[in-house]
């Protein structure tokens, strides 16, 4: 067993660690940047499969990489695990039907509530306390899911029709995740050229040049060098950064 991951700010890739750790002590997780992830994949039958959903949707990478390896899919029986900010209806069955039309075998599904990942908008933004109890309760809730698991009644979050319709209901902003964006912006002002963004990209997406980063149009919306940059010089959807964190915060 494997557990495969994307995880932008690191919420996602806590809550597989800790599934994991519990479901299965002597296996590991890896995540889907790794270059040597389809070899791991091809080496193991079970997979738990873990991302975050972004708009109600998958993120562009997630998806390409799904896509990318679909020969890799056929006959593995895969758990899934979709964190979230709020509300994604079927954020499980966004990947477990890309995943089954490559055929996959969906073991079930589990939608985790994690705190919100966005630095540069000030809506839905909460206390530390409070985002200390939804990690909490996230917690908890990955460790009873373990229980069922082992005696073979897995949950089914996300995965029926039910929760396909409740996703369509939700997914208003849908398009937004459906291609890498050129929307992220850097104030060169306040950059410094760390290169810290260079190295968290995902996507390999912003370069220092000139002693300052530059981004080009292949973001795929994690947050990473946003909740990261030092100098606060980065934002995507809002116009600049209100908090930073890291999952660790919430420990």
């Amino acid at each position: 067993m494997i557990g495969v991951y994307f995880s932008g700010t690191g919420n996602t890739e806590y809550c597989i660690k800790k599934f994991m750790s519990v479901y299965a002590p002597d296996s590991f997780c890896i995540s889907i940047e790794n270059t040597d992830i389809a070899d791991y994949i091809k080496q193991h039958g079970e997979i738990v499969f873990a991302y975050p959903v972004y708009y109600s949707n998958l993120p562009k990478i997630v998806r390409d990489f799904i896509t990318q390896n679909r020969t890799l899919w056929y006959g593995k029986k895969i758990f899934i695990i979709a964190t979230m900010g709020l509300f994604s209806g079927d954020g499980a069955g966004l990947s477990a039907r890309l995943l089954k039309k490559y055929g996959a075998y969906i073991i079930g599904g589990l939608h985790i509530k994690m705190p919100d990942c966005i630095c540069d908008v000030r809506t839905l933004k909460r206390s530390i306390s409070k985002n200390r109890e939804i990690v909490n309760n996230a917690t908890d809730k990955l460790i009873r899911v373990v229980h069922l698991l082992l005696i073979n009644n897995p949950p089914q979050e996300g995965l029926n029709v039910l929760y396909h319709i409740a996703g369509l209901f939700g997914q208003r902003f849908y398009n937004k995740t459906r291609s890498y964006t050129n929307q992220l912006h850097i104030d060169l002002d306040s950059c410094i050229g760390c290169g810290k963004c260079v190295s968290l990209c995902p996507m390999k997406n912003i370069s220092v040049i000139d002693k300052k980063a530059q981004p080009r149009n292949h973001c795929t919306m994690c947050y990473r060098c946003i909740s990261q940059c030092p100098q606060k010089a980065i934002a995507l959807i809002g116009e600049k950064v209100i908090e930073q964190y890291s999952i660790t915060d919430f420990l």
